[in-house]
């Protein structure tokens, strides 16, 4: 570049930089910024990081080396609308070695506010179902579906449930578990990939990637129509009694 067009750039750029300061009064925000780009010099953006505190806001789906990897490499992505609004990625919890795994819908309010899946009431109520049977949510992994938020805590969307699906996948395939639990009909119908009620759904042996399923209500659910919450202790003393023994009933097909 020779210096009569480096001075014109320098000069386009300072003029723009000062429109900048009054963007907002004089509607110009799209405008200024596509002409700083034009006339800005390329950057060369560092690639991604594989692992430990990426923020690559389209991260791989895996394979990962172990849960804590996979954490750190997609805890910045904004594949989709979600990420944008999210507090905190809500990524999981629980020992890598855990027998079962809890997985709910998405994060509420105080999940998102503490990037930690069931810690709000409906958290509490499940953390007292398990102490009900002599568990501990320690002793548990529990996840979601989703990793973020959606607006007022409404459902996923069928959209946001296929770009964050993968995800779970990938932490379930590191995990192992002995036994998937379901915790609602949302959760249930897209890791089975059916459209099955939650009361045809309940009470039965599923199999999911080869990994034994189990349905039951979300805590939310409970919250809402505590006269549901005996057929839900019901559920987890013959999911405990099914692990203990190592026997299944009434199983169906995957």
């Amino acid at each position: 570049m020779n210096p009569r067009e480096e001075s014109v750039r320098d000069r386009a750029i300072a003029y723009l930089e000062y429109l900048s300061l009054y963007e907002k009064e004089l509607y110009l925000k799209k405008s200024v910024s596509a002409a700083k780009a034009r006339f800005a010099p390329a950057e060369k953006k560092p690639a991604p990081k594989s692992e430990g505190g990426s923020l690559n806001p389209y991260p791989e789906y895996g394979p990962y080396q172990s849960l804590a990897q996979m954490e750190a490499a997609i805890r910045g992505c904004l594949k989709c609308a979600l990420g944008p609004g999210r507090t905190n990625f809500v990524f999981g919890v629980g020992p890598a070695d855990a027998k079962v795994a809890f997985i709910g819908e998405g994060p509420g309010a105080e999940e998102d506010k503490r990037g930690e899946p069931f810690v709000g009431r409906a958290g509490m109520l499940l953390n007292e179902m398990l102490a009900q049977i002599d568990w501990r949510r320690e002793d548990v992994y529990i996840g979601n579906m989703i990793k973020c938020r959606p607006p007022n805590n409404r459902d996923p969307q069928p959209e946001e449930i296929a770009m964050c699906e993968p995800y779970l996948h990938e932490q379930l395939r590191l995990l192992q578990p002995q036994w998937i639990v379901a915790l609602g009909r949302i959760s249930a119908q897209a890791l089975l990939g059916t459209q099955a009620s939650l009361k045809t759904l309940r009470g039965r042996v599923h199999k999911f990637r080869g990994i034994t399923m189990w349905v039951t209500y979300h805590p939310a659910a409970l919250l809402r129509n505590p006269s549901l919450l005996p057929d839900a202790h019901q559920d987890l003393l013959t999911l405990k009694r099914m692990l203990t023994s190592g026997m299944t009933e009434g199983e169906s097909q995957p």
